[in-house]
């Protein structure tokens, strides 16, 4: 009984073994984030968004500075209000607070979804790049270079697309 189930497991091991193998003589690996960091129109679409991010960041921060600034100057006048104009003032404050957060988390929500737009357009647009590549080269597999735990230099193409993804799309239109 355990012969058998020593060979049936040697069996096992053997076949898997032999069919990895013949997917392995024919699979490369490509590392997506390279493709997406270092391609013409990943790198321009990134430093537009790191533009736009740096603007806005700019822009909230002089706006937190005038309402820090008013916050200042309400509570300086605190002792020769009234009480209800202290408080219309500070209902005010709050107001103002409460739109900035609004609009903060409005930019935010919005550079991100262009940059997950961004990184769909793009690897929309590897994808026929690969397949082509795929077929040139009677490639069977490419497989991304984050589920490799190891593999040979010679295997990973990241490069080559990467010049074939520039000559074919050299920038991204970012919404």
């Amino acid at each position: 009984m355990i012969l058998k189930f020593k060979k049936l497991i040697f069996l096992i091991i053997f076949f898997l073994g032999y069919s990895l193998n013949s997917f392995a003589d024919n699979s490369y690996f490509i590392d997506f984030t390279k493709v997406l960091n270092n391609s013409k129109s990943g790198a321009e679409a990134q430093l537009k968004l790191k533009t736009k991010f740096e603007s806005e960041f700019k822009k909230f921060n002089k706006l937190e500075v005038s309402i820090k600034k008013e916050e200042s100057d309400i509570i300086s006048q605190k002792k020769t209000l009234t009480a209800e104009d202290y408080k219309k003032k500070v209902e005010v404050l709050r107001a103002k607070v409460a739109d900035l957060q609004k609009k903060k988390k409005d930019s935010i929500k919005n550079l991100s979804e262009s940059r997950l737009a961004a990184k769909k357009s793009l690897l929309k647009a590897v994808n026929p790049i690969l397949k082509k590549y795929m077929e040139d080269n009677k490639i069977r597999m490419i497989i991304d270079k984050k589920r490799v735990v190891m593999g040979d230099k010679d295997l990973e193409i990241t490069d080559k697309i990467i010049t074939i993804l520039d000559k074919e799309l050299p920038s991204i239109k970012l919404n």
